[in-house]
């Protein structure tokens, strides 16, 4: 070994005999008295295994998000870009699930409910950026209830202490309308129409929909769609626009038509024609196919026309001696009063027989037709109130009919059986010749 080193010493023994130790492939600094390594190539005067390092140092690394939470992160990206939004929209969504997925009401639930978090982000970061998107388009994305979507979605604003403004139908069928592909740029001149006089029109149409109980319990895109369909034929209701179908329309704005749709439609033009029916300067017969022609007058008069058109209905009833139930009409000194809208009208007139269907009967009605809704045997659709009134909430037009309840059998054993029934438990034919032998013998003379 080599000569000792001066002014080192073991941090083992305190001894101050060091020497070089090169019997290894390595420079090494032993001590002669206990045989410690005190440093291995460098000469430094440092405590025995240098300087102490903690366990958790020794093995950071750095840190990895999560891997739900970056499939969260991604999910909310697939539906800013389905939804087209701007970047920033995008930017405010990632930034809220991040917060949201962190806080401890989210952070141990299920990957659907994860999933729903992340749809109702973008929900909202739509809403703050004034991007109108709907609770149903969402839950449409997600293939959830849009019911499970609303509630995780104030469940989100009340914890993460946001406040988002809210929309109004006129703000949800603009950014609708946008959607279809029927400016001059995509389609011939003689079909082509403004987004803004479509929207004014599209959201008139809602309204009458909305006064008549057509909006009623159903999904808001269909009756969008119809619509829209209505406004753009009765915009300008040229040849080419009146032949030409919803399936058709469709193909041509390049949006998909939603099943219901059709048959909004036709509820639609139901409505104008009985509205329409009572505009004066109308002579000819209004029907499903020449009413486009009258809807611009319709939707500028259309509350009076409602008005109009519930007293004709009424002194038509009274006309034919059948008492219409309390509240089917609008009372025409309070319908003219300037001070009341004539949206309240219109509830007024049905929500009184609402409350009747729901409760089976009551009121001032006809006590015949409570009888007969009493009974079970007599459920007649004719026997419907609903089919009286000249506007009625879907789900009372279209009443199920309940089964009249079967009494019960009581069977003793001592009933008759008759020949066909003795017939229907006879199964191979050797029963079958088996049995006419028996009968032709106990039938014979002889016997």
């Amino acid at each position: 070994m080599d000569m000792s080193r001066a002014g080192l010493s073991c941090p083992g023994c305190g001894s101050s005999n060091i020497v070089d130790d090169d019997l290894y492939s390595q420079a090494q600094l032993v001590c002669v008295d206990c045989g410690s390594v005190v440093s291995e190539g460098t000469l430094a005067n440092e405590p025995y295994g240098g300087i102490e390092v903690s366990y958790l140092r020794t093995t950071a690394v750095k840190k990895r998000l999560c891997a739900n939470l970056i499939k969260g992160l991604e999910r909310v990206k697939e539906l800013a870009r389905l939804l087209r939004v701007r970047g920033e929209i995008e930017d405010l969504a990632l930034t809220y699930f991040k917060q949201a997925y962190e806080h401890e009401n989210f952070i141990k639930v299920s990957l659907q409910r994860k999933e729903v978090l992340a749809g109702c982000c973008v929900l909202l970061s739509c809403r703050q950026q004034n991007w109108p998107v709907t609770l149903g388009t969402i839950g449409c994305l997600l293939s959830v209830d849009q019911m499970v979507v609303g509630a995780l979605y104030q469940e989100m604003l009340k914890v993460l202490n946001i406040t988002a403004p809210i929309f109004n139908v006129t703000d949800v069928i603009e950014s609708h309308c946008q959607e279809y592909k029927i400016s001059s740029l995509h389609v011939p001149e003689e079909m082509a129409e403004s987004s803004e006089d479509l929207t004014k029109r599209a959201v008139a149409l809602v309204e009458l929909a909305a006064d008549s109980w057509i909006v009623t319990g159903r999904q808001p895109l269909p009756i969008m769609m119809a619509a829209i369909y209505l406004a753009w034929q009765s915009l300008n209701p040229n040849k080419h626009r009146i032949k030409l179908s919803l399936d058709k329309f469709c193909q041509m704005a390049k949006v998909q038509r939603h099943r219901p749709a059709l048959t909004r439609v036709a509820e639609l033009k139901q409505v104008l024609c009985k509205l329409g029916k009572e505009i004066p300067w109308v002579s000819e017969r209004v029907t499903p196919e020449n009413v486009l022609l009258q809807v611009g007058d319709i939707l500028e008069y259309r509350y009076a026309l409602l008005r109009r058109a519930l007293r004709t209905h009424a002194d038509a009833l009274e006309a034919e001696g059948l008492n219409t139930p309390t509240g089917e009409t609008a009372n025409p000194e309070t319908s003219e009063r300037g001070g009341q809208s004539p949206d309240a009208s219109a509830v007024e007139a049905c929500a009184p027989s609402a409350e009747r269907a729901e409760h089976g009967g009551g009121g001032d009605a006809n006590p015949d037709s409570l009888s007969a809704q009493s009974d079970p045997q007599s459920q007649d659709p004719a026997a419907n109130w609903g089919k009286r009134m000249l506007f009625a909430p879907p789900c009372v037009l279209h009443a199920k009919r309940r089964r009249a309840e079967q009494p019960e059998l009581h069977v003793t054993g001592d009933e008759e059986i008759s020949d066909s029934e003795i017939e229907s438990y006879i199964r191979s034919p050797q029963e079958v010749r088996d049995f006419a032998l028996t009968q032709q013998k106990l039938s014979s003379p002889d016997a």
